[in-house]
Formats: C-alpha cells, structure tokens, sequence
C-alpha cells in the first residue's frame, strides 16, 4: 500500500483509508462477522487509517471497531473519530453540539467504546452554527494537550471557517465530500487547504454507491440513499446514464467503473486521501486496485468529459441536511 501525508503537520497513512460508517448505520443490514474480517483484511493489506463516527449507530460503529482491533491491533491503525450529532432513540437527528463541555463529554464516550487511551484524528462532524468555531477547537486542542487526542481534523467546513480554526490549533486535515459527482469542493475550499498545508480525506468516493456496477443493476438505492435526490426519479436516470459512459469506458481499460472514480480521487493531488466505505471483503478487494492505476492526461480528459460537473444531477443530500453544511455555504 503506498502511502501519503496528512497535510504539513499530520501523520503519514495509507493512500487509501476505510471508512466504516456502512457497517453498522445508513446502508441496511450488515453482517458483522464479515464487517470484522473486512477490518482485519484492510490492515493485512496496509490500510492503516479507520474512520468512525460516535453516532454512527448510536455508539455500535465503535464498539464494532474495538472488536476488530482487539489482540493488538490497535498500534496498527490510526483512528479517524467525528462527533457532535445528535440523534433520538429512532435513530432521527436533532442538530449537532459544538460546545466545549459535549466536545469532551464526546470524547470521553468514544475513548471508552474504543477501548484505547487516545483518538489519533477528533474532528466535528459538521460545523455548530450555535458555537464559534473557535470554542469547539479549543477544546479539542484542550484534549490533545491532555494526550487524549492526537490531531485536528474537521469535516464539511468552508474554506474561512478552516482558516479561523486553524489559527486556534493546526489542522490535518479536512474530511469532506469529493468524488467525479461532488466537486464543489475545488472552488474555494481546496485551495485554501493548499494554501494552509492542510490534507483532504475524501468520503463519498463513489457517490453513496451510484458510480458502482452495482447502482447499474439497480442494486444500490436501498436505505438512506433512497432519499437522496440524486438518487429520485429522472435525476437517477439522468445520473445512471453518466456512469454508464463511464463504466464503458472503464471496461476499455480493464477495469471496473469503481477503481476508476477511486483512482481519479487519487489522481487529483497527493494530499487527498479518499475513504472506502467497503462493508465486505470483495468490495474492499476491488477498492484495493485503485492505488495501482495510473491515469495519464488523456484518460483524466475523457474521464471528465464523460461526467462533466454541470450534468450531475440532485444535491448529494436532502435541502434540510443541505443547510447544515457549513461547506456549501458561500
């Protein structure tokens, strides 16, 4: 596996991080066992960054990732950890909760459903329009002082509000949406991460599933992804139609559409990391070819001819979950 850096400042992981959210939350039913034996594949195979989230099935994503760092693999990894949502028994959510006293309260919880004495990566999973982005990093700075955590992250900022926390305390990184359907990012934000040092850990590689072989047979719109726009009616048409150009294109060069959307997210600087949100063992084995693909100009020209940002079609989330993002905000 090769590897990158974490921004100027950050640690050095694997090109390619899993993400675990899928295992326990948001996709449907998942097999545990296989969830496990997927983790420990990624680590034989040199993924060493894990991202999880403590409301990411109500504390289960974690408690799953403990189970499959126990007997000493815990060293082998780093732990990506975000927090602050609020969700209610029915698995609804309420807001998010930036304050200082919850953001320790947070880590607190997920220190001890880790099982582990610090979290190498603690970011907030959205911005708290109610708390100064500064309150909440000053308190993640608190913990990393205290050695509970180790590194800054943030998720789904803008560009200004990364500039002010980074003022209070360096950051690593930024994880936040990119793939060939979600490029808002290369506007603003991803050059003020230039300018900052700062390193990008990309999730939604491949659309929630849409840039898949799977979404072609009509096999990745169950779950959450159901109301997602992108994933309604003519748009799922309209957007289908594109990765289908892309999925022959793909097969030209002999391999899948997926290892093709991966390696174009890889393709865009060696200060993104993108994460594979791969729930069992075969979608992790397909992911794994992506580091190893090299696109050459002329690939990366009719790759984004054939998805051209403007005929995407539907937000990546609802307009209520749209209007929590700080990142989207001008």
């Amino acid at each position: 596996m090769k590897v990158r850096r974490l921004g100027t400042v950050g640690p050095e992981v694997s090109a390619m991080g899993l993400g675990c959210m899928g295992m326990t939350d948001f996709y449907g039913p998942a097999n545990e066992d296989e969830s496990v034996a997927t983790i420990h594949s990624a680590m034989e195979a040199g993924i060493t960054l894990l991202d999880t989230g403590d409301f990411y099935g109500a504390g289960h994503n974690e408690l799953l990732v403990r189970k499959a760092l126990r007997g000493g693999h815990r060293d082998q990894v780093l732990l990506s950890v975000k927090f602050g949502a609020l969700r209610s028994p029915d698995g609804s959510f309420l807001g998010y909760d930036g304050r200082p006293a919850a953001v320790k309260n947070f880590a607190a919880y997920s220190l001890k459903r880790l099982g582990t004495d610090h979290i190498d990566i603690y970011r907030p999973a959205r911005v708290d329009p109610n708390v100064p982005i500064e309150e909440t990093v000053g308190a993640i700075a608190d913990l990393i002082q205290a050695g509970h955590v180790r590194w800054l992250g943030l998720s789904e900022a803008s560009g200004s509000t990364v500039r002010r926390a980074h003022a209070v305390h360096p950051v690593v990184d930024l994880q936040i949406e990119y793939s060939l359907m979600s490029r808002s990012v290369e506007t603003k934000i991803l050059p003020t991460l230039r300018e900052l040092g700062i390193g990008l850990t990309a999730y939604g590689v491949l659309s929630r599933g849409l840039i898949s072989a799977g979404a072609l047979k009509g096999q990745s719109q169950s779950g959450f992804r159901s109301h997602l726009p992108r994933f309604q009616g003519q748009n799922l048409k309209n957007n289908l139609a594109l990765v289908e150009a892309l999925a022959a294109f793909a097969a030209s060069k002999a391999v899948s559409v997926a290892q093709l959307a991966i390696a174009w997210v890889l393709s865009r600087g060696r200060d993104i990391i993108p994460l594979v949100g791969a729930r069992r063992r075969d979608s992790l084995q397909e992911a794994l070819g992506s580091p190893d693909l090299v696109l050459t100009a002329q690939d990366l020209s009719k790759i984004e001819t054939l998805i051209p940002s403007p005929a995407v079609a539907g937000e990546r989330y609802m307009p209520e979950q749209m209007a929590m993002l700080d990142s989207e905000r001008p």
